[in-house]
This record gives C-alpha cells, sequence and structure tokens, in this order.
C-alpha cells in the first residue's frame, strides 16, 4: 500500500507576496522560502480575496467565500460550518493547529484578545488546537487549546512568538506516529505589525538606507513611516524564514519530507506606503497578492503546466488544492478551485478560473482602511477592475503598470475594457451568491 501523504500550512499574517527576496525585494533575504519556491510551485499572482485577517482565515479554513462565512472584522467563524479539518479527519489523518487562530469573534473592546479563551467546539474541529484568537505583542503571547486528554490551559511561551509556536509545532509532530499521516497548520502573527523582531534581526535593516517601491509618494511624512515600519517588518519576515527553514530541516531528518506537502501562504498584505496608504482592506497589489507556494514530495516542474504562474489563486482554493494532492476527496460543500489538477492531463485548463474574485465586505472602520464596501475582479490576462457600491473605482492595465499608476476606470476610451470586466465581476457576484450594486454601464 503506497504511503499516504501528509500536508503543512505556515501561514504568515500581513505578509505581502512582494517582499520576498525570490521575489525581487532588494532588502530582505528569505533563503529558506526561497528554497520552496524554487523546488516546488510558486504561485506569483496569489490573492488574498479579501485583505483582512478575519475573512481571509474563515474562507482558507472553509473554502467558502466569505460573505457567507466570515464576513468582516471580529465576526466568528459558525462553529458548525464544516472546515478542512473534518475531510482530514474523515480519512483517518490526524489534525492539528498551532498559532494565531482570529475566528472567534471576540472583540478587542471587551479586553485582551491574546489571553481570551476559545471553547474547543469553536477550534474549527481539529483534533489538536493551541493557540489564541488575536495577539500583537509578540514578546507577551499565550496560548490554550485541547488535545486527546481534554483542555490545555492558558500558557505564556517564552520568546519570540514565531519562534515559541515553530518549536510548538515541531514538538508536536514528533509525537505523531510515522504511520499517522497528519495535516498540520502553523499559523504566526509576524509579520503583522506592531513590527518587533528579535534584536539580532532587527539590526539588520536600517530604515534610511531601504529600497522604497515606485508607487510610495514622495511624501516626507509617508516615506518616514513606511521606513520605520519596513525596517521592523523586514526583520520579522527573515526570522520567520528561519522557522521555515527549520521546518524544512526537521522533516529531511525525520524522513517525512518525500511524502509531506509543505504550503506557504499569507492571508494578505501590507501596503507599507505603496498609493500613500498604508496596512490593507483596499485591493492595491500590494495587500491582495500574497505569497502562495507549494513544495515538498520532491515536487517537479515538469509535473505542471508552464503557466502556474498566471494563476492568480484565491484564499477559497487553498483548502480543496490541499486535500487534492493528498488524493483526497473534496468536499462538495467547498467553492474552491483545485488547481492540484494542473499536474493532471485530464483536465484542460480551460477549466481553471479566468479571474479571481476579489472583496471588502463590511469594512472596519479602522484607520488606514478603505471606508467602503467594494468588489473587484484579477484576471489572468492582467487586468484589475474594482467597483464602489454603483460606481466603478479602480481599472488597471498590470501588464504595463505593475505599480498601478494609471487608472483607467474613468477614461471614455476604456469604456469596452470596463464594460468586459464588469460583466466578469458581475458573474462572480452572481455565481457565489453575493449581493452588491454595479452601475448599469
Amino acid at each position: 500500500m503506497p504511503t499516504r501523504q501528509n500536508a503543512i500550512w505556515i501561514m504568515a499574517d500581513q505578509l505581502r507576496s512582494q517582499a520576498l527576496s525570490c521575489h525581487g525585494d532588494p532588502n530582505v533575504h528569505t533563503p529558506n522560502i526561497d528554497l520552496l519556491a524554487r523546488t516546488g510551485l510558486d504561485f506569483t499572482q496569489a490573492v488574498g480575496g479579501y485583505p483582512l485577517c478575519c475573512p481571509c482565515r474563515g474562507s482558507m479554513l472553509t473554502s467558502v467565500y466569505p460573505h457567507q462565512c466570515v464576513p468582516g472584522h471580529e465576526y466568528r467563524m459558525p462553529p458548525e460550518m464544516p472546515t478542512i479539518a473534518d475531510a482530514f479527519n474523515a480519512q483517518g489523518y490526524h489534525t492539528a493547529y498551532i498559532g494565531k487562530w482570529h475566528l472567534d469573534g471576540y472583540h478587542e473592546s471587551d479586553g485582551r484578545a491574546g489571553t481570551h479563551i476559545i471553547p474547543p467546539e469553536r477550534h474549527g474541529h481539529f483534533a489538536y488546537w493551541l493557540g489564541y484568537e488575536n495577539n500583537n505583542n509578540q514578546y507577551d503571547c499565550y496560548v490554550h487549546g485541547h488535545d486527546a486528554q481534554g483542555d490545555i490551559p492558558l500558557t505564556r511561551l517564552e520568546g519570540y512568538e514565531t519562534d515559541a509556536l515553530t518549536t510548538a509545532f515541531l514538538e508536536h509532530l514528533d509525537t505523531v506516529g510515522e504511520e499517522q499521516p497528519f495535516f498540520a497548520v502553523l499559523s504566526v502573527q509576524p509579520p503583522h505589525d506592531p513590527y518587533v523582531a528579535p534584536p539580532e534581526y532587527l539590526a539588520r535593516h536600517n530604515p534610511a538606507a531601504l529600497t522604497l517601491r515606485p508607487n510610495v509618494p514622495n511624501i516626507p511624512a509617508v516615506q518616514h513611516t513606511a521606513r520605520q515600519d519596513l525596517a521592523g517588518a523586514y526583520a520579522m519576515i527573515e526570522n520567520l524564514d528561519d522557522n521555515v527553514g527549520r521546518v524544512i530541516r526537521y522533516l529531511k531528518q525525520s524522513g517525512r519530507w518525500e511524502n509531506t506537502h509543505v504550503f506557504f501562504f499569507s492571508d494578505h498584505g501590507d501596503m507599507h506606503g505603496s498609493q500613500g496608504m498604508f496596512r490593507k482592506t483596499n485591493p492595491y497589489e500590494e495587500a491582495i497578492r500574497v505569497p502562495f507556494i507549494i513544495s515538498g514530495c520532491n515536487f517537479k516542474y515538469d509535473h505542471y503546466g508552464f503557466g502556474e504562474r498566471l494563476y492568480p489563486v484565491n484564499h477559497v482554493d487553498i483548502a480543496p488544492t490541499t486535500l487534492s494532492l493528498c488524493g483526497l476527496p473534496i468536499p462538495e460543500g467547498m467553492q474552491g478551485t483545485d488547481y492540484a489538477c494542473l499536474r493532471r492531463t485530464d483536465r484542460p485548463k480551460d477549466a481553471l478560473p479566468d479571474s479571481a474574485y476579489i472583496q471588502n465586505v463590511i469594512p472596519t472602520g479602522h484607520g488606514d482602511s478603505t471606508e467602503f464596501p467594494w468588489r473587484g475582479v484579477v484576471t489572468t490576462d492582467g487586468y484589475k477592475y474594482v467597483s464602489f457600491e454603483n460606481m466603478p473605482w479602480l481599472l488597471f492595465n498590470l501588464n504595463e503598470d505593475p505599480y498601478e499608476q494609471r487608472n483607467l476606470a474613468h477614461n471614455p476610451a476604456y469604456a469596452a475594457l470596463r464594460a468586459r470586466l464588469q460583466a466578469r465581476l458581475r458573474r462572480w457576484i452572481d455565481e457565489t451568491g453575493d449581493s452588491f450594486p454595479l452601475r448599469e454601464k
């Protein structure tokens, strides 16, 4: 009987796709993530379809679009909703989740989310769960959870969050017998703000020496904030990369690399001053583009079509792709696309989506966020179209304008293109059961 294949998700928070050395950022060195990209599949056009923590996380776990699952910040994922853990549990896998959750709907105005206790029935149906709701203090991180014996009490981690969570993750994998297939998630808060990292990593990055993206405006206050934040964020990313290296070494030393699919991704990105903006919740490239890399299991590019870089893999696609790579059935209720089909010849590429659906369903009301709801589409042929309610907002030809410096949405010369993209957006709204008013013409 062939060895059953395992799967690991390594999930960062607020890591934009552009902020990796394998994606051309001159300010950061990420050799371990680069190794995953080089030895596996690097979907450079992947998106976090709702650039906000809670909605993306709910959709990653359920493969249901946010408006039907987790429509906004601090909304609870319905505990009865099936998750990817249910699909793996049904096939005899051990399932484990370690780290940031942010799906229990706890409001930070009611107290500290980092010490909020989430009951086991709201742990997404994982067999083992060790985590926290939300935490914005990387040196003061508490975890709690459950295992087969019962509840795990609230405990303060020692040291820096990413280091400690990775240690807990590897220690737990050691308890899973070699004959037991597993699906395990490592979810860390960094590089989410506040941009704090261990001193040895911070010492590598001088804010004044950083190279900013061309679309960061020449406004002193914007550039100053961007540089200060980026220095910390890059330090956090390099610390995360070292911990990715720990996971890779563990898998190779334990003999599990050959039969474990390793996914590396983020929920959404971070503007860091691009377009004069910060953080997320908007549809610009720095907020919606996320790393999405599949490696392990001795991936070979010749198993796949050469166009994998063109596909805008969305957050709802991660669960079905993971199940399919492990040779498991995809539950009917999952709305995402199985991108593992790229290595098969029995499904033509034109059966894959021609675009990804992006959303901001319920605005957070926070500063540095987009105040109004929007919906949009990112196409495989390089266009992005976004609309407010009854009003076109953004239209970019990313092929010639990757930094989104020329908005074509209100230019009559591009009315036909706008109409085509709006029609595609309307189909996405209808096909996903969403409700959003678009301008008629």
